[in-house]
């Protein structure tokens, strides 16, 4: 089953229930709904942590949590989705935010881009409303995109599932109409059997 998978993939519980900060969320956080990998539940997980990655400052991980609290998702996977964004990986992908941001606005490209607090610094009044445009554009995609894709990841999975069982069932079912068919040489037999033999035939005559 798919949540195997996404199990696998998942931080540990106590890496979530232990931090600090995730202690301000309180009893909500040891619900057992929001720990359980059904498709419903990780596909809303997916749509929360793609977008969570999105939010160009700390704490996505503690928002993930809440949100996940909030409309019942994986707690694991929503949490787990915010890594995507890196040290590595953000940079690029904060850029591209902006540069969809600076288009939809119809604004100028800055000619260089930085995500560290002293280049923010000094460019925030220039950034901040392309940036916010743009990491909420593409947070909205990505989250529709994670939630449908895992819906629809889910039911293919459980379709081939299915295909599978139900080629099982007809392979056993014509293994064993084999074995209850007579053989042919059973059937010689039978024949055989019952044809006269000489003595009969002389004494028909």
């Amino acid at each position: 089953m798919p949540k195997h998978l996404f199990k696998k993939f998942s931080p540990h519980p106590d890496t979530i229930t232990q931090n600090k900060y995730m202690r301000y969320l309180g009893h909500s956080l040891f619900l057992p709904a929001l720990w359980h990998f059904n498709r419903h539940s990780v596909a809303r997980a997916f749509a929360i942590g793609l977008a969570c990655m999105w939010i160009p400052f700390p704490g996505q991980s503690i928002i993930a949590a809440a949100l996940a609290i909030l409309f019942r998702a994986n707690i694991p996977m929503s949490v787990a989705l915010v890594f995507v964004t890196n040290p590595v990986t953000g940079p690029p992908m904060f850029y591209g935010a902006y540069v969809v941001g600076a288009r939809l606005l119809d604004q100028p490209e800055i000619p260089h881009f930085e995500m560290n607090i002293e280049w923010l610094e000094q460019t925030i009044g220039q950034i901040w409303e392309p940036m916010v445009v743009g990491c909420s554009v593409v947070a909205l995609v990505s989250a529709l995109i994670g939630y449908y894709g895992i819906q629809a990841f889910w039911r293919f999975h459980i379709s081939q599932k299915v295909k599978e069982r139900r080629e099982r069932q007809d392979t056993n079912s014509l293994k064993a109409q084999a074995l209850n068919t007579p053989s042919a040489k059973v059937d010689q037999t039978t024949v055989t059997a019952t044809q006269p033999s000489d003595e009969q035939r002389s004494k028909l005559k």
